[in-house]
């Protein structure tokens, strides 16, 4: 019956098989518009941020220091831990589809919030809840998007989808431009402008993921099998409808007991016990690519403004450029983890960020860059460290059983994050304050040996999932043979 949880039964399924043999369609772009679309909003909230760090100094309201600008990013960042953890727990019990519309209404209202923030702590509280948002929204969407698309293109549409931050990016960087124009808004008004972008963004993205269904591996392990049946002929019927010739099958079969949840003491005790090696590969990539990421990143403008005296309002003109070097990382180098495959492909891109950063930050340190070089030599660093990035979650979301898929994401997000990310901003916005260029290029030298400390780690225990379906890559749980 549909509906019906028949939690213990042991049911035999074809579903993961018809998934994958399913062609490239627009059903698998549309899932990508607008779930992907998630990476675009959190770039865009990252970009606005570091790129409004000017405003919200010279704001009348608020008076922000670089240290504060520093907290701020770090609030954000500290909320997208607890939000991932949280509704990534909640996404393996409920459901993929009703907590990629819950997280994606919480960000919503708090990046609104954030545009009527009157001091210091208020902003911080906003910052914390859309990261809480944004931090859901990951776990959510990148567990359905796997679940959804074929085995054959899941790397570099992966990766493709994670480099998309970079459009969300781009669009913060020019629209910081205009909204920070003394001409169009007053100095304490652009700034509050900036943040109602990503609200209206989010409004447009909720109806666009009214038709997308819920995940059928989800389902199938759930006691719900007839949904997933239901679902998946549905997708089925849609490729037929738009002229695609599909096999009949027979296709191979999986045997499963349906259960209702996975207890945490399991989760845990499979991500860490059972995946010992695979839990290390996660923890050591997620919090080289965060810490490289967020400490840079977030405090990008600082350096402008502080060592080129870039004025705040023409900060989003050196990000353009830079966002567009991150997009290409991923869109260029993604196949290439499909076909050479994984382990090798993710050892490069974090040796060559690695390398690139001690020397890019050398020549920051002797004084050798203007803010245009300096800029241009972000470009090819980060060409690499986006697709580096990007091979992080999808190697965390890959490696471990569906039932606790979001769950794993979200620990391994959380650790990086918390180890790399949340206090990466805070230190570095300090550095930058101290107006040392040693104490500056001494933080790039530390993210840069992480990052190839990461590489260590993968080239040891990595694992080649490359055009493997999931269930072949981590075997489910539930699986009663």
């Amino acid at each position: 019956m549909k509906g019906a949880h028949l939690t213990g039964e042991v049911v035999e399924t074809d579903i993961p098989s018809r998934l994958d043999r399913l062609p490239w369609g627009r059903f698998h772009k549309l899932v990508i518009a607008a779930l992907g679309v998630t990476w675009i909003l959190d770039g865009l909230e990252v970009t606005l941020a570091g790129s409004l760090a000017g405003a919200l100094k010279e704001s009348p309201t608020l008076h922000l220091t670089n240290t504060d600008i520093g907290l701020a990013s770090s609030a954000y960042l500290a909320g997208a831990v607890l939000g991932a953890l949280f509704f990534g727990w909640l996404t393996d019990r409920l459901g993929r589809k009703k907590l990629f519309f819950i997280t994606l209404f919480l960000y919503l209202i708090a990046t609104a919030a954030s545009a009527f923030s009157w001091d210091v702590w208020s902003f911080c509280f906003f910052r914390f809840l859309t990261g809480a948002g944004i931090g859901g929204e990951y776990t959510a969407i990148n567990s359905t998007i796997q679940e959804l698309l074929p085995a054959r293109v899941r790397g570099w549409s992966d990766l493709c989808i994670n480099g998309s931050f970079w459009i969300g990016a781009a669009l913060g960087a020019a629209g910081s431009v205009v909204v920070l124009d003394p001409a169009i808004f007053g100095v304490d008004t652009g700034w509050r402008v900036a943040f109602f972008i990503g609200a209206v963004l989010g409004l447009v993205i909720l109806f666009m993921r009214l038709w997308i269904p819920e995940s059928p591996r989800w389902l199938m392990t759930h006691g719900r099998a007839a949904e997933a049946e239901a679902v998946v002929a549905g997708i089925e019927e849609r490729f037929r409808e738009e002229g695609h010739d599909l096999a009949p099958g027979p296709f191979p079969k999986a045997r499963l007991r349906a259960r209702s949840h996975t207890p945490l003491a399991e989760v845990f005790r499979t991500i860490f016990h059972v995946h010992r090696s695979r839990a290390m590969v996660g923890l050591a990539m997620m919090a080289a690519q965060a810490f490289f990421y967020n400490a840079i990143f977030f405090t990008y403008a600082l350096v402008l403004t502080d060592f080129y005296a870039v004025p705040s309002d023409q900060i989003g003109l050196y990000i353009l450029p830079f966002a567009l070097g991150n997009f290409l990382g991923p869109l260029l180098l993604g196949r290439l983890f499909d076909t050479v495959g994984r382990r090798p492909m993710i050892v490069f891109t974090y040796v060559a960020s690695g390398v690139l950063l001690a020397i890019s930050g050398y020549l920051f340190q002797q004084n050798l860059l203007t803010a245009v070089t300096l800029t241009m030599c972000w470009v090819v660093v980060f060409f690499f460290a986006s697709a580096a990035a990007s091979s992080a979650y999808l190697t965390v979301s890959e490696t471990f059983p569906l039932e606790i898929r979001a769950l794993a994401i979200a620990v391994f997000y959380a650790v990086g994050t918390g180890i790399g990310g949340v206090a990466g901003p805070a230190v570095f916005g300090h550095l930058v304050q101290s107006g040392s260029r040693d104490t500056v290029f001494a933080g790039y030298v530390f993210g840069s040996v992480l990052m190839i400390a990461a590489a260590v780690v993968v080239w040891m225990w990595g694992v080649a999932a490359e055009r493997k379906s999931l269930e072949a890559v981590a075997r489910p749980l539930a699986f009663a043979d």
